[in-house]
């Protein structure tokens, strides 16, 4: 039997677990990455599971490696290629098909790996990828946030405005590759009620009353452990990853305890054992009260 080994799940793309791996690959971690989307001819499984065998075993093969399930200690769930993309060749509805039963069968065996630990879990990194449900869990625990509307109806954008002056508009995800595979981004920006018309009603919108701060903080939680850096950026903007990140400026910032209580409490309430936490300053961040949390990410590559 050979050691407990970390299966790391994410494309070929991922430039940052490139980076975790190269530094298990240090420690001499036994690894495997897998990208669930080559299944086929590149990548091949057997899962099984009885009366007298109460968890999946069994053996999966990439081009290179193999794996037994039963010795998988830690899943890497990061960026895996969606299914569908493995099977853009084929019609809608076969496409839909092979897809559905390769995320419920491949997918459904690697997100129950008896006794591994998972950072994080596939189905707690969905849950915490609403806005809506990480503003509520924290108000829950104490963390104060900006006053939030959530909706598609221009008069209730208006009173908002009306009552709370400078709002800002963020989206709630990011922007889908377009047509020729290109990403973009929607950062954070300010918005005058006199522009809002018709067509707020087609989808739902953010609204926040922007925070007169005086810093932005990062926060990353890893298990027990607590980072925290306040980051300036030189021209003051808005929200500090519209510009470039080589000009931002970092300095190590301490957590008020309360507020490092309410990070633990919050990646527990999602099942989660890694995390990081913006926040807006509204002062020297001595106080509790000066730490206002903004939002949420778990995925290591918002995280850097």
């Amino acid at each position: 039997m050979t050691a407990p080994l970390v299966l790391v799940i994410t494309s070929l793309e991922d430039v940052t677990a490139d980076r975790v791996i190269a530094a298990l690959n240090e420690r001499e971690v036994p690894l495997v990455r897998v990208d669930p989307a080559d299944i086929g001819a590149g990548l091949t499984f057997g899962a099984r599971i009885g009366t007298g065998a109460p968890a999946w075993g069994g053996r999966l093969r990439t081009a290179s490696r193999e794996v037994e399930l039963g010795e998988v200690a830690a899943v890497y769930y990061r960026r895996p290629t969606p299914y569908s993309a493995r099977y853009g060749h084929l019609t809608a509805q076969q496409r839909d098909f092979a897809a559905a039963e390769a995320r419920h069968g491949l997918g459904g065996v690697l997100n129950h790996l008896h006794g591994a630990l998972y950072v994080n879990h596939p189905f707690a990194v969905t849950a915490a990828d609403f806005k809506p449900a990480q503003l509520q869990l924290a108000t829950q625990l104490g963390l104060t946030v900006p006053p939030t509307l959530v909706t598609n109806d221009i008069e209730h954008a208006r009173k908002f405005a009306a009552e709370h002056g400078r709002i800002i508009y963020k989206t709630f995800r990011g922007l889908p590759r377009d047509e020729d595979g290109h990403t973009g981004a929607i950062w954070a920006q300010r918005v005058a009620p006199d522009t809002f018309d018709d067509s707020l009603a087609v989808t739902a919108h953010l609204f926040q009353a922007e925070i007169p701060k005086t810093g932005d903080v990062r926060v990353t939680v890893v298990g027990e452990k607590v980072f925290a850096q306040q980051i300036a950026a030189p021209d003051g903007a808005l929200d500090w990853r519209r510009g470039n990140w080589n000009a931002l400026l970092h300095a190590p910032i301490r957590v008020p305890a309360p507020v490092e209580a309410a990070l633990h409490s919050y990646l527990t309430g999602f099942g989660l054992v890694f995390g990081c936490f913006d926040f807006a300053l509204t002062g020297d961040g001595d106080a509790p009260e000066d730490w206002v949390f903004i939002e949420f990410t778990d995925l290591l590559s918002d995280c850097s």
